[in-house]
């Protein structure tokens, strides 16, 4: 859809029920998703109108979870191939997989930082879940957040100085940011649905987000501080998971 919300258009139609997570790539040209299309979850890569699909990831373990490269040639994603979920790296068009990380937790949602240096993700590998950065090679790992409560699915800033998250820190489910150190966290979001799948506009002005404040999962938009948050989908069914064009 336009980023106002009008022009919705359905780039996928199968008899599964779940084409989901997409994500562009950075030169705007094609569109990464998971799907269960085939018995299994998968990722797949169409081109930016929905031609041309293709499975990336050819698995009988769940594949998921993903982020492209600042440059486009790799995607780092979440598999259960070795028993547990563990982050991988792979080149563009599905070749060579390598492990990143390797500890009998659940590591998931990892996300790519701007300058291609760093992967930042979500793991309960100290046991409640936690947002860690390491070095695109697997090395250097830190913990970045602490607390009793769970942190997901962070998203760098594209100047890369911020990471915007999910957390229930506060008793339910809202929408954070801070510095790239773990500094400075504040509450972007705060009502008693879920706000959840923050997603900075290229600008860096905007996040996108999904909450279901209304009754049921829309997506919405608002500044980076907070203020002006505004609904861009409007129907019965789901809505999620929003994903900004690089244009």
């Amino acid at each position: 859809m336009n980023a106002d919300g009008s022009g919705q258009t359905n780039l996928t139609r199968n008899s599964a029920w779940d084409d989901w997570w997409p994500a562009w790539s950075p030169d705007g040209k094609k569109i990464a998703f998971v799907s269960c299309r085939g018995g299994n979850c998968e990722i797949y890569v169409m081109n930016a109108d929905g031609s041309g699909k293709t499975n990336l990831t050819n698995h009988p373990a769940w594949d998921g979870a993903f982020a492209w490269s600042p440059d486009g040639q790799r995607i780092v994603f979440v598999s259960h191939r070795d028993g547990v979920g563990g982050i991988y790296v792979m080149n563009a068009d599905g070749s060579s997989v390598i492990r990143l990380t390797n500890i009998a937790a659940w590591d998931s949602h990892p996300a790519w930082s701007p300058d291609g240096r760093h992967i930042a993700f979500e793991s309960n590998r100290d046991g409640n879940y936690e947002i860690y950065v390491m070095y695109a090679d697997g090395s250097g790992l830190t913990r970045l957040t602490n607390n009793v409560a769970g942190d997901y699915e962070p998203r760098w800033s594209p100047d890369g100085n911020r990471i915007a998250f999910n957390s229930d820190r506060d008793g339910n489910m809202e929408i954070y940011i801070m510095n790239t150190d773990g500094s400075g966290i504040t509450r972007l979001t705060n009502n008693p649905a879920k706000d959840v799948h923050p997603a900075w506009s290229p600008d860096g002005r905007k996040i996108a987000f999904q909450s279901e404040r209304d009754g049921n999962s829309e997506i919405y938009v608002m500044n980076t501080d907070g203020s002006n948050q505004t609904r861009l989908t409007n129907n019965r069914a789901y809505d999620g998971e929003p994903s900004w064009s690089p244009r």
